[in-house]
C-alpha cells in the first residue's frame, strides 16, 4: 500500500487532536483561572532509502535520501500567563497576580488551582466549588501567624470569637493652658476594660500648680495613682506618666501652651470580647477579621504553591491540577514572596484563551485536516489507476 496513504491518516489523527484542543479551549474562554493548552507537532520516523555517503578522491559526497511517514503529536503544553481581573466585590473571591497556586484539600487529596472562587460552607470553612478546603495557616489569639508551620483548612466561622484584652496602657494628649490660674482642675475620664471584657471608668484630674500640673487617676475598681507635669516653653523635657491599677497612662505627648484646653484621652488598647462580621484578604494572603468590638485583626493567611515547572502539572478536573514527577515538588510560602505572586480580594482571574488565535488555530487545523483527507482521496485515486490496469 502506499505510504502516503497512512501519512494521510496520521496528518488526520494529528490535525483531530489540535481540533479537540482549540475546541476545549473556546470552550473554556469564560471559565475563572482557565489555562489554555497549545498543541505541538512532529514527524515520525523516516524510512531510509538511500544511506549518505563521504566524499571520495574523485566523487562528491551523497545525501540520505529518507521518505517521512507521517506525523504525530509531540505535546499539548498548557500556558500559564496570566489571565485578566474581574472584579466581583465578594470578600471571598482571590485572584493571584502572579506565578502561584492556592492550594486546596478534597477528600484527603492535595489539589492546586488558579480558580479563587471561594465560599464559606455550613462549618465556616472556606471552600471552591467542587468542595475543596482552601489551604493556609489560622492565626493565634493575637492575631499572629505562624507561616512556618504545617497548613490546615482555613475556617471563618461567624461565631468565631475573639476574647477580650484587658487594659494595660492608656494614650494622653493635648494642651493643658499654661496660662491657668493656680487650683484649676479639668477632670478626663475614658472606658477601660478588664480581663473578663468587663468596661469600667479610669478618670484623670489635671490640677495646676505653682510649677506646674499634678495628675491624680482614679479607676472605678478603687485603684488610684498621682505623677506631674512640668514644662518648658510648652514641652516636657521629662515625659510623664503614672500607673493606677496596672494601667500605665502615657502623658509624654501632652503639651502645655497658653490659650488652649484640649488635653484628652485619645486610646488605649483594651476591648471586649468581639465576634466576627466580616473579614477582608491583604495582598500577603493576611484573612483581617473586623469584629464586633471594632478590633481588626488578623485571623488566618491564605498559602500559595509555586512550582519549578508548572507546565508538569496534570489537569484533575474541576479547575485543579496534581503534581507530578516532571512538575516538581510544591514549594508552600505566602502571597508576596519572591515567585509566589500577590493576592487581590473581591476579584477572579478571567481565563488566559485568546479568541482570536484559537479562531486562527481552528482554521489552521480545519485546513490541515481538510489537506490530508485530500491525500488520502489522491492515494485512493492513484490506487484506482493501478486496479484499473488489468482492464
Amino acid at each position: 500500500m502506499l505510504r502516503s496513504l497512512y501519512s494521510g491518516i496520521s496528518g488526520l489523527r494529528a490535525h483531530q487532536t489540535m481540533l479537540d484542543v482549540t475546541g476545549n479551549n473556546i470552550a473554556n474562554v469564560n471559565t475563572t483561572g482557565f489555562k489554555g493548552s497549545s498543541t505541538e507537532f512532529q514527524d515520525t520516523l523516516s524510512q531510509l532509502t538511500q544511506g549518505a555517503a563521504g566524499p571520495q578522491a574523485a566523487t562528491g559526497g551523497t545525501n540520505p535520501a529518507q521518505i517521512g511517514l507521517g506525523v504525530r503529536v509531540a505535546a499539548v503544553t498548557t500556558s500559564f500567563t496570566q489571565g485578566s481581573a474581574q472584579t466581583t466585590g465578594k470578600a471571598t473571591d482571590m485572584m493571584i497576580s502572579g506565578d502561584g497556586f492556592f492550594m486546596t484539600d478534597r477528600g484527603g487529596q492535595q489539589y492546586f488551582t488558579r480558580a479563587g472562587a471561594f465560599g464559606l460552607d455550613a462549618a465556616g470553612h472556606l471552600v471552591g466549588p467542587d468542595g475543596g478546603i482552601l489551604q493556609g495557616w489560622m492565626a493565634d489569639a493575637t492575631g499572629r501567624v505562624n507561616t512556618g508551620a504545617p497548613t490546615t483548612g482555613l475556617v471563618l466561622s461567624p461565631t468565631a470569637m475573639i476574647p477580650a484584652r484587658a487594659t494595660t496602657g492608656v494614650d494622653v494628649g493635648g494642651n493643658l493652658p499654661s496660662d491657668a490660674a493656680a487650683g484649676t482642675t479639668l477632670q478626663r475620664d475614658i472606658q477601660v476594660y478588664d480581663g473578663n471584657g468587663v468596661a469600667r471608668t479610669l478618670s484623670l484630674s489635671f490640677t495646676r500648680s505653682a510649677t506646674g500640673w499634678n495628675v491624680a487617676g482614679t479607676d472605678a475598681s478603687g485603684a488610684t495613682g498621682t505623677g506631674s507635669l512640668a514644662f518648658t516653653n510648652g514641652t516636657q523635657a521629662t515625659p510623664g506618666s503614672l500607673t493606677v491599677g496596672g494601667i500605665t497612662v502615657a502623658l509624654g505627648t501632652v503639651t502645655g501652651y497658653a490659650g488652649s484646653s484640649t488635653v484628652a484621652a485619645t486610646g488605649q488598647n483594651g476591648y471586649e470580647a468581639g465576634t466576627l462580621e466580616a473579614f477582608s484578604v491583604g495582598a500577603d494572603g493576611s484573612l483581617v477579621g473586623s469584629f464586633s468590638n471594632g478590633v481588626r485583626q488578623a485571623v488566618g493567611r491564605v498559602a500559595l504553591a509555586r512550582f519549578t515547572n508548572p507546565a508538569g502539572l496534570e489537569k484533575a478536573g474541576e479547575s485543579s491540577y496534581t503534581s507530578t514527577a516532571n512538575s516538581g515538588t510544591a514549594q508552600v510560602g505566602q502571597a508576596g514572596d519572591a515567585g509566589f505572586g500577590a493576592l487581590m480580594g473581591g476579584a477572579l482571574e478571567m481565563s488566559n484563551v485568546d479568541l482570536s488565535q484559537e479562531f486562527t488555530n481552528l482554521i489552521v487545523a480545519q485546513r490541515g485536516f481538510q489537506a490530508n483527507a485530500r491525500i488520502i482521496t489522491t492515494s485512493d485515486q492513484v490506487l484506482q489507476e493501478l486496479v484499473d490496469l488489468k482492464r
